[in-house]
């Protein structure tokens, strides 16, 4: 683990400007771990725990504060709140460079919500995204038509404070 006063992030990647995981061009990080494992997932190398490797927290604060492009910062696949609170350091200076954050679950925004009840961690980093993507892909509804999602179940949700203010799809 680097030496950082902040909890490990095991992270499969990044990606330093993207213009399709959410609205504008945005940093996204590929967090590692994932326990839906929704057959034709994308990104099944995501999916194992141990994967991936230990992410350098300053050197992506440092990334993202660096590129005045960047509308904000997207939390994607694994599955971005098995790691809440490691992600929590991220998303707060994020938010406090008056960037938005977007993340991707499996979990519906309910199911997140009743997590948030057991963890606090999972909680906060809901309260801070502005868009969620929620829901598992579900291959059978795949439609590769649809804007930052990959099945129709899946919702893009505009948050405020973790509730959902209106769906964008």
């Amino acid at each position: 683990m680097l030496n950082t006063p902040w909890p490990e992030l095991r992270i499969a990647g990044t990606i330093p400007e993207s213009i399709t995981d959410g609205p504008g061009f945005r940093y996204v990080i590929f967090t590692q771990g994932c326990p839906h494992h929704c057959p034709g997932c994308h990104n099944p190398q995501t999916h194992p725990f141990e994967g991936g490797e230990v992410a350098d927290v300053e050197k992506i604060l440092a990334e993202i504060a660096e590129d005045p492009l960047l509308a904000g910062v997207t939390l994607s696949d694994g599955e971005p709140f098995c790691q809440a609170a490691a992600l929590l350091p991220i998303a707060r200076a994020v938010k406090a460079m008056g960037k938005t954050v977007m993340a991707y679950s499996g979990w519906t925004h309910t199911q997140l919500r009743n997590l948030a009840e057991k963890d606090e961690a999972v909680g906060e980093l809901l309260s801070l995204c502005d868009i969620l993507v929620d829901g598992p892909f579900i291959e059978a509804e795949r439609d590769l038509t649809l804007l930052y999602r990959g099945s129709r179940n899946q919702r893009v949700l505009e948050l405020n404070q973790g509730h959902i203010v209106r769906e964008l799809s």
